[in-house]
């Protein structure tokens, strides 16, 4: 093989896995696994169609949850390509280029959708804390640009990995760790010195890391002051609201953060486990954020119904 300098890639192509032990059942497998994208990706694309239809929903909350339902797209679109060139036609080979092309769109994606999943649990908290004021602070010309502020952030943060990875040299294995590239996993295949990367990538963690401490903060202090409105109907109906919440933030940060912990303090940890739970973090964000809000929000739930001709028949 032709040795380059430090600057240029030995490896001319990665390996991603699939299910190792199940090669010969990839292509059943890949029957739920589509089944699981073309759901995620219909109910998502549903919510943001019925959103953006509906006048009644153009509110801050629902504006919110339509970039949450970006990101999901975002991320399903991101793995979907080698996800399927893997278990569909057992194709692993991926170059360089695709594969930091394809990190930073999946951290790209999985940043916003954590400053998104941040920003509506300050947008519960301001309608509960101030419910008067709430219309007047959230306007519509202030959502959409703290949309515009997100995309640019994420895009920004992640902007430096795919150029840092391309400077390593990767000359000892190609074999990565699952089915799609991750930075953490990419970086420990580079036999050249990774002392940026490592930082770098520990500094994004950490900010993720912080956002969900945030949202966890803002869930603490939400049932103090719902305890403080008067009737028991009304508080139940403004814990209701966050329900939905609380669950889209649980099936996003509880697989990453397993995720993270496994890479990097994990030191026995087993493949297939971390094989299930990085499919898990991209495949059921997606998937369970529509049902989530279908089932929890009424407004949205009555909408599509009333969108796709049953809310004659289930009345």
């Amino acid at each position: 093989m032709h040795l380059p300098n430090s600057s240029e890639i030995e490896i001319t192509t990665f390996f991603l896995i699939g299910m190792p032990g199940l090669e010969h059942a990839h292509v059943w497998i890949s029957v739920p696994i589509c089944l699981m994208y073309l759901v995620a990706i219909l109910g998502n694309c549903t919510i943001l169609f019925v959103i953006r239809t509906e006048p009644s929903l153009h509110a801050p909350m629902y504006c919110f949850l339509s970039m949450l339902a970006v990101s999901d797209l975002g991320l399903s679109f991101s793995s979907l390509p080698t996800m399927l060139r893997i278990f569909v036609f057992n194709a692993t080979g991926i170059s360089p280029n695709a594969c930091f092309a394809q990190e930073f769109f999946i951290h790209g994606f999985t940043d916003m959708e954590s400053s998104v999943l941040l920003v509506m649990s300050f947008d519960r908290f301001l309608a509960i804390r101030n419910p008067l004021r709430y219309s007047s602070i959230l306007t519509s010309a202030r959502v959409a640009k703290m949309g515009l502020v997100f995309l640019i952030k994420s895009m920004l943060l992640v902007l430096p990995f795919p150029f840092t990875l391309k400077r390593l040299t990767y000359c000892r294995k190609s074999l990565l760790s699952h089915s799609y590239c991750l930075h953490q996993d990419v970086r420990k295949l580079a036999c050249s010195g990774n002392t940026v990367n490592f930082f770098y990538g520990f500094f994004l963690a950490l900010c993720m890391t912080s956002e969900s401490v945030l949202i966890a903060v803002s869930y603490v202090f939400i049932p103090k002051m719902v305890m403080g409105i008067g009737s028991h109907r009304q508080q139940l109906k403004a814990l209701n609201t966050c329900v939905s919440h609380i669950c889209a933030a649980l099936i996003f940060y509880v697989p990453i953060i397993a995720l993270a912990s496994m890479h990097r303090f994990g030191k026995h940890k087993s493949p297939m486990a971390m094989i299930l739970i990085a499919d898990a973090f991209l495949l059921v964000p997606p998937l369970m954020n529509p049902i989530v809000y279908c089932v929890k929000t009424q407004q949205i739930r009555e909408k599509v119904l009333e969108k796709l001709g049953l809310q004659q028949q289930c009345q």
